[in-house]
């Protein structure tokens, strides 16, 4: 969809940060490409998006071809230029790629494949690093890579097509019941998941319920309409009104903290047309 013209001081406000960091693109001159969040290159990639941006831009164009520069052979996305390839990183990036219209390029393929062929014992996906010390809560995968690995899934001949998908879905769904913190990096379902952030990248009841509702094993169990219904509960005169999000894009008119967001309830559309 083109860009809404109400929505052009929103664009404006995204590529004036565009040399932040250093170089173009929202990046740093050695491509620390999710630096500087939510202004990264990944994170204003996906904002453009949101707001309507075609993925022909020649700038979303050039922003996935600063990501296959990073890309390596065995599937993996090095976004920052020193220290290991974390999981959650290729996640990320993954996910950008396949809205960006990837998902067919035998390197996009390639790391859908890295994923199925690298799960952890409960079916998510994690990272070997404990931040946080390790514990009985450690030894399960993180929540939100597995949420956005598969949210480059739904994109694919994979979705509703892979059983091993489904194990990753069961463990998201686990989670509505444990709550508690868990994986290396602890994400919890606490008061702050529940609040609806928007745009969706953050760990929360509106990215999960949307991620999964374009999944057949989660749509019809209980565990994923009670997260639902939550999320619906929260509707005002059928409308999204976004109640948490980060500080600096308070100027944002389009994910404005407190205010119903057009954008954001289309997104919630997309979930009613998935449950049809």
């Amino acid at each position: 969809m083109p860009i809404d013209k109400k929505y052009q001081s929103d664009v404006d406000i995204i590529l004036s940060h565009r040399h932040d960091l250093g170089a173009d693109y929202w990046t740093t001159p050695d491509k620390r490409l999710a630096k500087g969040s939510p202004f990264s290159c990944i994170g204003s990639a996906h904002m453009l998006l949101e707001l309507g941006m075609e993925d022909t831009d020649p700038i979303l164009v050039t922003v996935a071809e600063l990501l296959f520069s990073v890309w390596r052979k065995d599937g993996r996305f090095k976004l920052y230029p020193s220290g290991g390839i974390l999981p959650c990183h290729t996640a990320y990036a993954v996910s950008l790629m396949c809205r960006l219209g990837y998902v067919e390029d035998e390197r996009i393929q390639t790391t859908l494949q890295y994923f199925l062929d690298t799960p952890y014992t409960d079916g998510g996906w994690r990272c070997n690093k404990f931040s946080y010390g390790r514990g009985p809560e450690t030894e399960y995968s993180n929540p939100l890579p597995t949420l956005n690995v598969l949210d480059a899934f739904r994109f694919s001949t994979y979705l509703n097509n892979e059983p091993s998908l489904d194990k990753a879905i069961e463990f998201l769904l686990a989670h509505w019941t444990i709550r508690k913190p868990i994986g290396p990096c602890q994400y919890g379902m606490g008061t702050r998941f529940m609040q609806v952030e928007y745009p969706l990248w953050y760990y929360n009841l509106f990215q999960y319920v949307y991620v999964l509702s374009f999944y057949d094993k989660a749509k019809n169990d209980e565990r994923f309409l009670e997260a639902f219904h939550a999320l619906q509960g929260k509707l005002v005169d059928g409308m999204i009104i976004i109640e948490r999000n980060v500080p600096k894009l308070a100027k944002l008119e389009f994910c404005k903290k407190g205010q119903p967001s057009e954008l954001a309830t289309k997104r919630y559309q997309e979930i009613l047309f998935n449950l049809i």
